[in-house]
């Protein structure tokens, strides 16, 4: 699983048309139970998808949890009556500091489907939790539209320029206030070129720290339409991709801005959202995210430039090359480059043609790889696709190796 090495005893992954699943599989347990073979610290929040299998009658199941590597587990609350028909999403509170791993024991006779095992809190070195892109909130929301609102600036934004700013590698589609699909913006928290006929970002960049991920606050989830567009752009609303089966698919994630409520809440704008596949935004994207953090907390800093490109991908309702009754360009590419360095200074200028470049391209599809991995590209391939310019700011010379080979994930 994307979470780590699950223990299926007498269950198994279900991919049948009678498995409930969030794509193309889930955990089917008859009458045994699944359990983390790894610890986690941090966590203050489970999220589990659950339901029962086929037409099997009712069932019922219990969350446990062991604070002592899997020696012993203990139940968390009464057991669970399974009748739906349909994944329901619930919640389990987890009160305790101490390093955790889980487990799901089926007590019923009849059979069951888990999907999508979230961890929400602090996180540790090994595994990121904490505010995956994965998280319910990315299902488009329902009902009466968030009121507009811009950005709050506070002093933990990244400055304009300089090391440690967002475009400090600069501006991969020469966008300015002057062009309205190519529209440049300063969100403080991110740099990004914006397209007012697509309705989404054609461009982000931002970067990545310590600092930027120290869990001051937490994940936000308040979509809503940015107040700053030109005039006569359409507005995308925080329920506009409802009913669309794409996911509000964040550019820069909330779990890389997680310094202030204003940084997190600035990743929840809509002009920060593309319509993503959830298998692609809930998979390989959200473990590259992660994975990314890792590199964070293993002592570097990291910048990021992601985008989208092309028309048409497949979401949980099938293919679809806009939604919102036209109004949002559903791209067929999701694409992201990541410069990472030691922590320090002069960042520029300490970036050579040793230096490690993560370029990754992604098919904006439910049937995608789940391993980010697989889509390696170099950089100039995303440039040939897209017509941009990046990492321009660097010399030539560093451009010319850095973006011709692909990422040996060392």
């Amino acid at each position: 699983m994307p979470t780590g090495i699950w223990n299926l005893d007498d269950a198994l992954v279900g991919n049948l048309p009678t498995d409930l699943k969030n794509g193309l599989k889930s955990a089917r347990l008859r009458a045994g139970k699944i359990t983390m073979n790894f610890d986690v610290a941090g966590v203050n929040m489970l999220y589990i998808k659950h339901g029962k299998f086929g037409n099997d009658a009712n069932s019922t199941w219990q969350l446990l949890m062991s604070t002592d590597g899997g020696a012993t587990f203990t139940q968390l609350g009464t057991d669970i009556l399974e009748d739906n028909t349909a994944l329901k999403l619930d919640s389990f509170q987890v009160n305790t500091t101490a390093k955790v791993r889980f487990q799901i024991k089926k007590v019923g006779t009849t059979r069951i489907n888990i999907d999508d095992i979230t961890f929400k809190g602090t996180g540790d070195p090994g595994i990121i939790v904490g505010t995956p892109d994965t998280e319910p909130g990315d299902t488009p929301s329902t009902g009466t539209p968030a009121d507009a609102r811009g950005i709050t600036t506070g002093p933990d934004a990244q400055p304009t320029a300089g090391d440690n700013s967002n475009s400090l590698f600069g501006n991969p589609s020469n966008a300015t206030t002057l062009t309205p699909d190519n529209y440049l913006l300063d969100q403080s928290y991110y740099v990004q070129s914006y397209s007012t006929s697509r309705s989404t970002p054609n461009w982000v960049s931002w970067h990545v720290d310590a600092s930027t991920i120290n869990g001051t606050a937490k994940r936000q989830d308040n979509f809503a339409a940015f107040a700053g567009l030109p005039a006569g752009a359409f507005s995308v609303q925080s329920t506009s991709y409802q009913n669309s089966g794409f996911d509000r698919g964040h550019n820069v994630p909330s779990g890389d801005r997680t310094s202030s409520t204003n940084a997190n809440s600035a990743t929840f704008l809509m002009t920060n959202m593309i319509p993503q596949a959830p298998q692609n935004n809930q998979g390989p994207w959200e473990q590259l995210e992660s994975y990314l953090r890792t590199k964070v907390l293993e002592g570097n800093e990291v910048y990021v430039i992601m985008g989208s490109y092309g028309s048409g991908g497949v979401g949980n309702n099938g293919s679809a090359s806009s939604i919102a009754g036209g109004k949002i360009a559903v791209p067929s590419n999701v694409w992201k480059v990541a410069v990472i360095i030691p922590a320090g200074d002069s960042d520029i200028t300490r970036v050579t043609s040793a230096t490690r470049v993560v370029a990754v391209n992604t098919p904006n599809v439910n049937t995608i790889e789940q391993d980010w991995k697989k889509y390696r590209v170099p950089v100039r391939d995303i440039e040939k696709a897209t017509g941009y310019n990046l990492l321009s700011n660097l010399p030539q010379a560093v451009q010319d190796v850095i973006e011709t080979k692909v990422d040996a994930l060392n």
